[in-house]
């Protein structure tokens, strides 16, 4: 009874109240800010801010706010009840379950929401080694190569790159500590700032149990040859001892920019992070397969949600505009990479002809190597031009010196720069700039025109 009269007020306030103003497209990009970077701006006029960071977030996609207003008033029931409200949040769910896994090229089944990209992440390390020492259990005997030479067992080996999320590179290095698993680092090419095949091999052992490589890049834009990666990690001859090599690539960067198909890479895993390509801030974890093709086990346990891999009661609504945004992907992925690389394309093209080419290097540049059409990382060459100093001085552009997850270190250069082999008075000056589906040829201008005045306002300052 109270929750009848409770939805029965919840759309009787729905009804009366005013309908929400959802922003377009054009709007996204221009943010009015009443304070500038410079003191003197303080007392000024309003100045429309450019956003240029979507490789740390995006906004939301009106239709996507409308799925997850839809939902918050029409499908409140919890989806494991049985009567009509729960059955409805179920059914917008299984929905969204179909459209991510279209996306991703996978099945509805191979689909576990979860609350994003990090846990997502934390979920494949932790299944891939219950699955290393579950295999072993099983395993009849010792086998001589999965003991160390001291005598003791040979710890679950994990292969990744120095170039990945925090919530890859900490987690690995946790464990590394810890005593629970040993971890190689694979530095990328400083030729192609990918992750070569080639090194991924050699760094095999006989008790590796996971190899995990981002799709692509988050500073840097380049896209790693995962598919590559899988074909000759499946193909190697192992030992019928060794445990099963898990095959995972954090997608997050990719999707929405790129093709991302799951099936056709070849992985085991695959996360996917809604907030990247405007979607509410949830997440997904691809298992082709999941509990019968490929290991997952839950990091939390409780009422048995996501089919005990997740548990939790499920947050209907985001879930649906995640569903909503993998739709729109889906059918509009061509028209969004085709803008986002000509837009990008034509920001180079200016940052060249306004600054010139012995001051300007594009350190998401390498020969040989695909990057996602829409980052375009650039060091403005000069002392005292450091990327947080430009930033701050701009009076429009809000972009960023790298991940977003580093923010508190924008004094020093992006390690993830270092590693690929960017000189330190180089990356120390370097600003991501990462174009968005909604991004104009215009807002590139005033972009432009931005870093030139703050960079002349610096120099005459130094």
């Amino acid at each position: 009874m109270i929750d009848q009269i409770t939805y029965g007020l919840l759309r009787v306030m729905s009804e009366k109240a005013a309908p929400p103003v959802v922003p377009d497209h054009s709007s996204w990009d221009r943010i009015s800010d009443h304070v500038g970077a410079d003191a003197e701006l303080v007392a000024g006029p309003a100045v429309e801010r450019i956003y240029m960071d979507f490789n740390a977030t995006t906004p939301v996609e009106p239709e996507v706010i409308s799925a997850i207003t839809e939902a918050l008033c029409d499908a409140w029931g919890n989806p494991s009840s049985t009567y009509l409200p729960g059955l409805k949040a179920k059914g917008i769910m299984n929905q969204a379950r179909d459209s991510i896994a279209r996306m991703v090229g996978g099945k509805a089944s191979d689909i576990i929401f979860t609350s994003g990209g990090t846990e997502a992440n934390n979920m494949v390390f932790h299944s891939a080694l219950e699955h290393f020492w579950k295999s072993r259990a099983s395993a009849e005997g010792g086998q001589e190569e999965n003991h160390q030479p001291n005598g003791k067992k040979a710890l679950p080996h994990i292969i990744t790159s120095n170039v990945e999320h925090d919530s890859i590179k900490l987690t690995a290095e946790h464990l590394l500590k810890v005593g629970k698993a040993d971890v190689t680092f694979l530095p990328v090419s400083k030729v192609t700032g990918r992750v070569e095949v080639e090194d991924v091999m050699a760094a095999m052992r006989p008790n590796t149990c996971l190899v995990t490589v981002m799709l692509a890049n988050n500073e840097t834009g380049v896209i790693m040859p995962i598919k590559d990666i899988c074909q000759k990690v499946r193909s190697a001859k192992r030992s019928s001892s060794s445990p099963r090599v898990l095959l995972h690539t954090d997608a997050a960067q990719a999707i929405g920019k790129i093709r991302v198909d799951a099936q056709e890479l070849g992985v085991d895993y695959m996360t996917i992070v809604g907030h990247k390509f405007y979607a509410p801030r949830i997440g997904a974890l691809y298992a082709n397969g999941p509990g019968v093709m490929t290991p997952v086990y839950p990091l939390l346990f409780g009422g048995g949600q996501e089919r005990n891999f997740r548990p939790g009661t499920e947050n209907t609504a985001m879930i649906a505009g995640l569903g909503k945004a993998a739709e729109l992907v889906t059918a509009n992925l061509a028209e969004y990479e085709a803008h986002l690389l000509d837009t990008r394309l034509y920001l180079e093209q200016k940052l060249l002809a306004t600054f010139g080419k012995e001051k300007v290097r594009f350190n998401s540049h390498f020969p040989g190597t695909d990057t996602l059409p829409n980052t375009c990382n650039v060091s403005i060459l000069g002392q005292g031009l450091q990327g947080h100093r430009v930033l701050s001085t701009c009076r429009r552009l809000l972009a960023s010196v790298g991940a977003a997850c580093h923010s508190d270190r924008g004094d020093q250069p992006s390690h993830i720069l270092l590693n690929c082999g960017i000189p330190y008075h180089v990356a120390i000056n370097a600003l991501r700039i990462s174009v968005g589906k909604g991004t104009s040829r215009q807002d590139v201008d005033a972009v432009v025109e931005d870093l030139r005045d703050a960079v002349e306002r610096l120099e005459q300052t130094d």
